[in-house]
Formats: structure tokens, C-alpha cells, sequence
């Protein structure tokens, strides 16, 4: 089972009911589960403009997430991506309009248009003030003349919701939306389909491959490009949107589809202002999930041009759980490091030989970075050889402001290079052993025995022994046959990273979480980059 759900048939009433429980009293619902689901505030009195809005489900927070003060009155929910039906719209309306009238917020899709534009005319019908708009904010077609409504329409809740909540009237509120839907432009991609419950997969967009403009209903994109990393992504997504778009001053919503990490949501973004259209962009709301495809590895970019008194109406605080908050981009500042953290260098000096030895042994480690991700993914969490061949780049890059010349004061400058460049308790243990060495080299020991010695503090700290399954298992006795020259110990680091693979059982790092099955017959990819880097320096 793909999803944590109970039956398929109570998946939006089950979490209708979750988010009411975790409200605070804040939201309600009408009678009427299942055919009718609507949300309110608990609040509300009828005194100011309605806003309704909702749609099919598989989009949360939209749009209960976003019902409570200065947003929406009331939210109508569907089944599963699924418009709801014509009475749930009505019973809508009804439960929240007074005398001042309801604005009815309806994004660009069929059943939407049909349902909603009926509801609202069978509310006329018993007397009420109805106003309706279409959002249609999607730019993936731009020549198409029914738009899709996509994660603009979050534009048009806050906007036109902090209006009702000022006590603006319908008109105001109607002309406002309008404005906004105008002034709105949207675009999204993805890595992957998404996963409806109850239903299979569809597996189109191939591995490598991204798909732009697609939709928030699982529907296919304009067109599959190769995907090649977030920098490129944002690229694609921004060229749509700037044909479209002013030079004039903008709010940016990134919206997450349901599916990618708050990660790479931040790299996203970060991207996002070093495009185009950057400098433009005066107000950001998110990275956050806003209005997703369920659990779509995605993400949207929503534009809109800013009108006067925008800024104070997109601020305007509100009660609701979805919204992250708008904010002022600013250029960001940054502090200098605390004293005693600043590091103290040797003076650089050259050394053509050590030069090219150390950038030799820096491209082998970065050859073998998508080998030894395979071979960590198997006993711990894949990175072993982006966390290895990413210290490498640093290094070579680093090169020339080294004391390549001074092997003492070299021991100590790539400890202090690995402490910075290299993560998780790699990059410290390493950066450790050649300090120690270091320590060792200036109190006249030669280069082996500097080794061992920064290996038995590593030892010592890290807590790990020969048989613990970890690169020691190669690097000590590799050290250990340097007396008898470079051939006789990289034979000993390969057997040391053999030997790992009969162990089944990890005594010190991630993999001491993994199972005997998993790890019997893998060999430890650390010990595996040691036996790599001896082997190339006995020339095999």
C-alpha cells in the first residue's frame, strides 16, 4: 500500500476531519458527510463579503487549508481531484453568505466552471449577491484559450481576503480578484507523476527527464525535457514566465507539488532569483507546499505583477494554517566568523610534485563518486562518494594556497580543509587524522609513522577498530605494508576492503543500522575509496 489511508471511499472526509481536530476550534463543517463536505469558519458572522472557493481534494493545504480569518470563508471539497457537486456548492454559499454578498473564487476546469456557475445562480435564485471569477493563470499554453487555474489562484484568496476582512464590498472584492487573475501567471514541473489512491501509477515521464507545464491534476505536461539539476529546471520554468511578464516589480509564490524535499524546494528558490526575472521580484511567498498534485515530485513558480496597496494586502496577517507568509526580498547580509574560528594558514608554497600527487589522488576519488554512492546505498545512505569526491573538488581547487613545500604544515592545511569542505563524521574524522599526522611530522617522525599516528587518534576519537567495518579495515593495514613499499600495501587495502564484505555485522557508522542480509557480500565503501587510492598509487 502506497498511501496511509483507510478505504479509498472516506480519504476526504477522514482528512477534513483530521484538519477540523487540529484546528483548535477554529474550522467547522456542514452536516451532510459524505455527499456534501464543506468547511468554515467557525467564526464567521455574516457581517463581511463570503469568500467560497474548493474544488477536488489531493491538493492540501488548498483549500481548507486556507479557510479562517483574512482568507477564505468557506471551502467545498471533491473526491479525490474531482469537482464536488452542485448542492455541496450551494450548501456552501448558503451556510456563509449574508447581506453583503459571496464571492465565489472557481479555478479553470470544466467541472469547476459547471458546478460552481450553477450553485451561483441557484443562490441569485433565492435572493443573495453572488459574484464569480475563473482563475487562469497557467502560461504552458499561452495560445490555448481556456487556461488551466494552477497555484495562482492563492493570489486571488489573500488579495481579495484581506479586502473582505478590511471590510471592502463585493464590487471591491469582485473587481480586485479580477484584477489579480489578470496580472497572474503560473508554470510547473516535474520529476514524476503522482499517485492517486486506489489507482496505478503512470510511469511516463522517463528517467532523466522532466516534464514542464503539467497540470495539478496528475495531466500531462506541454513537453518532457531533460532534467539536468534545479539550476536548469528554474531556467526552463522562468523563460515561460518572463515572455509573459512586465519588467515591473513582482510577488513570486514557489509552491512545492507534494513531493520534493524542503531542500531542494530552497535550492529552487535560491535559483529562482539568480534567473531573469530575479531582480523583479519584490515579494516571495514560500518555498511551502500552497497548492499540490498530491504527492508529485514537482514544483510550481506563480508570478504576479504588484499593484499599488498589494504589498500591505498580501502582509495582512491572517488565521489559516496553509499560508507561509509573504515576505520583503532583501539582499542578505552576511557576519564575519566569531574570533578564534577564522583559520590561521600556513603561508602557501609551491611543489610541482606534490602538487600533481595530491590532484592524482583527488581524480580518483572523484571518479569513483557514482561507484561508491552505488556501493554505500547498499549498507547506508548513498553519498559516501559525493561526500569523498566533493572534499576532492575543494582540495584541487585549493591547491595553489597550500604549503605544498612544508609536508608538516601540508598534514595540518588539508585537516583543516577536509573540517570545511567535507560533511558527516567522514570529514571530521579524516580532517583529525591529518591534523594528527601533522602534530606527529613536527616532532620529527617520518611520513608512515605520522600516518599511523593520525590513525590512532582517529582510532582513538571515532572509536572504531579493524573488523568494525570501515574504511580502517583497509587504511590500517595499508599503512601497516607501506614499509615494504606502495605495492605491498595497496594489496593489503584491498584485502582489508575484501575482508569487509564478509562482515556482517557494522560495528561503527550508518551501517551498523542495516541488517546482515544487506550487508554480507557489499564491501564497506569507504574502505573501498582506501583500496582505490593506494591501488592508483602503486600504479595498478
Amino acid at each position: 500500500m502506497k498511501h496511509f489511508t483507510n478505504n479509498k471511499e472516506d480519504i476526504v472526509t477522514d482528512a477534513i476531519d483530521g484538519t477540523i481536530a487540529a484546528s483548535g476550534g477554529t474550522l467547522t463543517r456542514l452536516d451532510g458527510y459524505p455527499h456534501i463536505r464543506v468547511v468554515v469558519r467557525s467564526d464567521w458572522d455574516k457581517s463581511k463579503v463570503a469568500l467560497v472557493t474548493g474544488g477536488g481534494s489531493g491538493h492540501e493545504p488548498a483549500h481548507v487549508g486556507f479557510v479562517g480569518q483574512g482568507m477564505l470563508t468557506a471551502a467545498v471539497c471533491g473526491d479525490v481531484f474531482a469537482s464536488p457537486s452542485v448542492d455541496a456548492v450551494l450548501a456552501g454559499i448558503l451556510a456563509v453568505t449574508g447581506p453583503a454578498g459571496c464571492l465565489l473564487i472557481v479555478k479553470n476546469y470544466t467541472g469547476d466552471r459547471l458546478n460552481f456557475g450553477l450553485a451561483a445562480e441557484r443562490a441569485r435564485a433565492f435572493g443573495l449577491k453572488v459574484s464569480m471569477v475563473i482563475v487562469d493563470d497557467d502560461v504552458a499554453l499561452p495560445d490555448l484559450p481556456q487556461a488551466r487555474g494552477l497555484a495562482g489562484t492563492l493570489f486571488v484568496h489573500k488579495i481579495a481576503g484581506a479586502m473582505a476582512e478590511n471590510g471592502a464590498n463585493l464590487e471591491a472584492c469582485t473587481l480586485a480578484a479580477e484584477r489579480v487573475i489578470k496580472a497572474s501567471r503560473s508554470i510547473g514541473m516535474s520529476l514524476d507523476t503522482c499517485i492517486v489512491p486506489g489507482s496505478l501509477k503512470e510511469d511516463r515521464i522517463p528517467p532523466g527527464m522532466a516534464e514542464l507545464g503539467l497540470g495539478i491534476h496528475g495531466e500531462a505536461g506541454v513537453e518532457q525535457v531533460a532534467s539536468k539539476g534545479a539550476k536548469d529546471a528554474m531556467a526552463q520554468v522562468v523563460e515561460r514566465l518572463a515572455a509573459t511578464m512586465p519588467k515591473t516589480p513582482h510577488v513570486a509564490l514557489v509552491n512545492n507539488l507534494g513531493g520534493s524535499s524542503v531542500l531542494e524546494m530552497s535550492v529552487l528558490t535560491n535559483d529562482l532569483f539568480a534567473t531573469a526575472i530575479g531582480d523583479n521580484i519584490k515579494l516571495l511567498i514560500g518555498p511551502d507546499a500552497m497548492m499540490t498534485a498530491l504527492d508529485m515530485h514537482g514544483f510550481s513558480v506563480s508570478v504576479m505583477e504588484l499593484s499599488d496597496g498589494d504589498d500591505a494586502l498580501l502582509k495582512h496577517p491572517v488565521a489559516v494554517p496553509g499560508w507561509p507568509g509573504c515576505t520583503t526580498v532583501q539582499t542578505p547580509n552576511t557576519v564575519p566568523l566569531p574570533d578564534g574560528l577564522s583559520p590561521i594558514r600556513a603561508p602557501a608554497s609551491p611543489h610541482a610534485s606534490t602538487k600533481t600527487f595530491i590532484t592524482e589522488c583527488c581524480k580518483v576519488l572523484i571518479a569513483a563518486e557514482d561507484d561508491l554512492n552505488l556501493l554505500d546505498a547498499k549498507s547506508g545512505d548513498g553519498d559516501t562518494g559525493s561526500t569523498l569526491a566533493t572534499a576532492a573538488r575543494a582540495l584541487i581547487e585549493a591547491m595553489d594556497s597550500l604549503p605544498l613545500a612544508d609536508h608538516t604544515q601540508l598534514y595540518r592545511a588539508i585537516g583543516l580543509e577536509l573540517s570545511q569542505t567535507m560533511g558527516g563524521s567522514s570529514g571530521v574524522l579524516l580532517a583529525i587524522f591529518f591534523a594528527a599526522a601533522g602534530d606527529a611530522s613536527s616532532s620529527g617522525l617520518p611520513m608512515r609513522e605520522s600516518l599511523i599516528a593520525g590513525l590512532d587518534r582517529m582510532r582513538q576519537i571515532g572509536g572504531a577498530n579493524p573488523g568494525d567495518r570501515t574504511m580502517i579495515d583497509a587504511l590500517a593495514p595499508a599503512l601497516e605494508g607501506l614499509k615494504g613499499g606502495l605495492r605491498p600495501a595497496a594489496d593489503a587495502a584491498r584485502k582489508g576492503a575484501k575482508y569487509t564484505a564478509t562482515l556482517t555485522q557494522a560495528k561503527a557508522g550508518r551501517a551498523t543500522y542495516i541488517n546482515a542480509d544487506q550487508l554480507e557480500g557489499h564491501v564497506d565503501p569507504g574502505a573501498e575509496a582506501v583500496a582505490l587510492l593506494f591501488e592508483h598509487l602503486a600504479g595498478t
